[in-house]
């Protein structure tokens, strides 16, 4: 399992359908998962702490949990099919001793994760069919690199290696 947190919501630039994006805790990969727009509100209204005068749907399932004496502990996307992600919600009543799994969309589980603030794990197999590199350490240097060799190079430079290129032919 890979610790991942939401980075935020973007928009699929084809379809208009909002996009939460998860990375892992080094920033190194990111994993896109579409959504529908009512949980990407959700999410977002949350990651702004924007405020709502009635509870919203998963605030109610947060406050339920805890009436019930169910402490939210974790998320889990576990598995991906076609394009289509599962989730489960861990939930634990320290007085009973009880561990509940609640199968969930990811949308709808990643919603309650930000607001329980609990951990979002993915499993190795998720992060295989959807993941996207995000090395963007490796990048900025590589750029930088590039920047270096090319804030030198003069007109001259090249007429020498084209000298050289046509000796070689």
């Amino acid at each position: 399992m890979i610790e991942m947190r939401v980075m935020g919501i973007a928009l699929d630039t084809r379809s208009g359908s909002p996009i939460v994006v998860l990375n892992d805790l080094e920033n190194r990969r990111a994993l896109p998962i579409w959504i529908g727009s009512a949980e990407a509100s959700s999410i977002i209204r949350k990651i702004e702490n924007i405020p709502s005068s009635r509870p919203m749907t998963h605030d109610l399932f947060l406050d339920f949990s805890r009436a019930t004496g169910y402490e939210i502990t974790k998320i889990e996307i576990n598995d991906v099919d076609e394009q289509t992600y599962f989730s489960t919600i861990y939930m634990l009543n320290n007085e009973l001793q009880k561990e509940v799994e609640i199968d969930a969309r990811p949308s709808d589980a990643i919603a309650i994760a930000i607001r329980a603030d609990v951990p979002i794990f993915v499993t190795e197999n998720v992060l295989a069919a959807g993941v996207v590199s995000t090395d963007t350490q490796k990048d900025e240097e590589e750029a930088q690199e590039f920047k270096n060799f090319i804030k030198d190079i003069k007109p001259s430079d090249f007429e020498k290696m084209m000298k050289n290129f046509e000796s070689d032919q």
